[in-house]
């Protein structure tokens, strides 16, 4: 029944939620900087019984709470996987307050986060989580995907993000065997968002194009790089010179370049893996970055955007920068410059 309803409201739901495409501007909110800056956590999602949270989870709210303190952080994506390991049941979950708003609630956390379904969430109730967002004042998730458009402050100079929903477009998968999306529930719901994806790519302006979702597109980790979006997305965003593709899934933390564009892998919120047997599934010259060690207590990834450039720092729980990458703006494509 489950199931049934939520095509159904995939159906029926007005496109304007996913065709969201208003400017966010954050000059408007009183900043005074020249850049935006953001985190990118994933797989964060706790655990479905006492104390419902890992240490991992915990040490890495501390760091991003003082990342963001430091290095400053106008919003947090969340690219799935919020609640470990079924979702949420409703939107009264008591899982929303102890994994989410008990962990996460230090002062320069308290922003807007940006919200997108992983495979766990979607083993539950994901309209729960879209549902949220009427009742908290930083959880931000209108739809299965969506785009978000910002004004780089005291520029000329915008960012797009993309945000998608890699269970609908590929299909769930079992963690505990590692493996493949099979295909999506419906490959019409499929069909339609990718459709509105090359839409969306083939008319943004933007200086700087990120796409994000849960699944990802190159890794070398446990779940190694998924079929169906080297196939379906790896090419639009080379076609539409996207600047970087931003995931989770496999709880580590990646960098790997391929033609310009930047993929990163932040998966390291609340568990970590030093799985490397995919490595061979990844050209060799890809990868730049990985960091699975438990030593480090998880982590994530800081992104800050301007005029010129978007860098990208990865992060350990316990206070390092672990790597950093630089990204030009669509308009300077060209391979990107590594720190």
């Amino acid at each position: 029944m489950a199931s049934a309803l939520m095509l159904v409201f995939l159906t029926a739901l007005p496109g304007v939620l996913c065709y969201q495409s208003s400017f966010i501007d954050l000059e408007a909110k009183g900043s005074n900087k020249s850049s935006i800056g953001f985190l990118v956590l994933g797989d964060w999602g706790g655990l479905p019984y006492p104390p419902y949270i890992t240490p991992i989870e915990k040490a890495t709210a501390r760091m991003m709470a003082k990342t963001a303190s430091q290095m400053g952080a106008d919003f947090i994506l969340a690219v799935g996987d919020n609640f470990y390991y079924k979702g949420v049941t409703d939107v009264n979950d008591p899982r929303f307050q102890v994994t989410f708003e008990d962990v996460y609630n230090q002062d320069s956390l308290n922003i807007p986060w940006y919200v997108i379904a992983g495979n766990h969430d979607h083993v539950g109730n994901v309209l729960a989580q879209i549902e949220y967002s009427q009742k908290s004042k930083r959880w931000n998730f209108p739809y299965y995907y969506y785009e978000l458009n910002f004004r780089i402050p005291q520029t000329d100079s915008t960012l797009t993000i993309i945000m998608l929903d890699t269970v609908l477009l590929c299909g769930n998968s079992d963690d505990f065997l590692d493996q493949q999306p099979k295909a999506p529930r419906s490959g019409v719901q499929a069909n339609r968002q990718l459709l509105w994806l090359q839409e969306r790519l083939a008319k943004s302006k933007a200086d700087y194009l990120l796409v994000a979702g849960h699944y990802p597109v190159w890794s070398i980790s446990a779940h190694g790089p998924t079929d169906c979006l080297l196939k379906n997305l790896r090419p639009l965003l080379k076609k539409y010179k996207a600047t970087a593709y931003l995931c989770g899934h496999d709880h580590n933390l990646q960098y790997i370049k391929e033609s310009g564009i930047g993929y990163v892998v932040s998966g390291a919120g609340n568990f970590m893996d030093p799985d490397m047997r995919h490595r061979n599934k990844v050209p060799k010259d890809y990868l730049q970055f990985f960091s699975g060690d438990a030593g480090t207590l998880g982590g994530f990834a800081h992104v800050e955007v301007n005029k010129n450039e978007m860098t990208v720092t990865f992060i350990q729980a316990r206070g390092t920068s672990l790597y950093r990458a630089v990204l030009k703006k669509r308009g300077l494509f060209r391979e990107d410059d590594n720190v």
